[in-house]
């Protein structure tokens, strides 16, 4: 077999080291973006979840949508068997309406009846004092003559003694009955009615919690629960991805800091579509950290970088979670650009 020749060995190594400087060339050019002036970074899609639960307790009695159905905003999405809060709600009420009735009674003081009872009481109780006091005075005079004893007239003075007390009992009856409650006591009749009606206002959301309803639009991603099932109180029932809004999360070198600011608008590619997407870059974070493996990059994975959060302006459904994308950035005009004093 004939050997290639020493100029054929030398014409080989020649094109092998054309080749791989070309390749080597045009790796450079692609990760400085080319000679289009064009800063290209490289992120994944960012779709926020929602786990939605229940914030009460209680048996599924409904479940409304299913995996890959799309939800409206304040659609209801599942429910709670209700009747143990309604019953909750029904005592609540009752219980307000007690504290109600007690209060009024306590501003209204008692009724005229009760007065006049009282008032009665008070002109009974003069009466049996002045038939007291005329006894007594009528076994004293006796005393002297001794047609009575003094052991009767002790007791005759003690009879009138108990009439007067009698009748300063009733007196401060119908003082309390004239003048009403006091103030102390409405205070405390305004304090159960307040606590009567927090105890329903709490039963009344407790009710309200047995419905399940859409924060916002959004498609079902996974179904957790299904009718009967007892669940306890923030269990998640639903998975719900949401439409908007939605993010990229890229990553930019400190030597490209200067061509990015919150604001800039910017344009978003996926492998899967000719569709260009309009972003704008929303947040920048101000801590630089190491490039995440999972984030393609034509720097070394060592450098460090700053996260962005890029808003798409015009999303759709083809865009989902932890997609790939490649983020293009416009070149800032020179003048902006070129150092001062230049």
């Amino acid at each position: 077999m004939k050997r290639p020749s020493t100029s054929a060995k030398r014409a080989f190594g020649v094109a092998t080291v054309v080749i791989v400087a070309a390749g080597a060339g045009f790796l450079w050019m692609q990760s400085k973006g080319s000679d289009d002036g064009l800063l290209r970074l490289y992120g994944n899609v960012d779709i926020r979840e929602v786990q939605l639960a229940f914030r009460q307790p209680g048996r599924v009695a409904q479940m409304a949508f299913d995996e890959g159905d799309a939800v409206t905003a304040g659609a209801r999405m599942a429910t709670l068997d209700a009747q143990p809060y309604l019953e909750a709600l029904a005592a609540a009420d009752a219980a307000m309406r007690v504290a109600q009735a007690e209060l009024a009674k306590l501003r209204r003081g008692l009724r005229p009846q009760e007065v006049a009872q009282t008032r009665e009481a008070v002109n009974k109780a003069l009466a049996v004092a002045g038939d007291t006091e005329r006894n007594f005075r009528r076994q004293s005079s006796l005393l002297a003559s001794g047609a009575s004893s003094q052991r009767t007239v002790d007791a005759a003075r003690a009879a009138h003694e108990q009439a007067v007390a009698a009748v300063k009992s009733a007196q401060a009856a119908l003082s309390q009955a004239t003048e009403g409650y006091r103030k102390e006591d409405i205070a405390a009749g305004e304090a159960r009615l307040a606590a009567a009606e927090a105890a329903r206002a709490q039963a009344a959301t407790a009710l309200a919690d047995a419905e399940l309803f859409a924060p916002s639009a959004g498609t079902v991603i996974a179904r957790v629960r299904e009718p009967g099932s007892m669940v306890a109180s923030q269990s998640t029932v639903y998975s719900l991805s949401l439409d908007a809004p939605v993010y990229v999360r890229a990553y930019v070198g400190e030597p490209d800091l200067g061509r990015i600011a919150p604001g800039t608008q910017v344009r978003v590619r996926t492998d899967s579509s000719v569709k260009v997407y309009r972003g704008q870059i929303g947040f920048v974070s101000p801590r630089a950290e190491f490039t995440p493996k999972t984030v393609e990059t034509t720097d070394l994975r060592t450098d460090l970088v700053y996260r962005l959060r890029i808003v798409v302006e015009d999303a759709d459904s083809a865009l989902r979670q932890g997609m790939p994308v490649t983020v293009e950035v416009d070149s800032p005009p020179a003048a902006a650009t070129r150092p001062e004093g230049s």
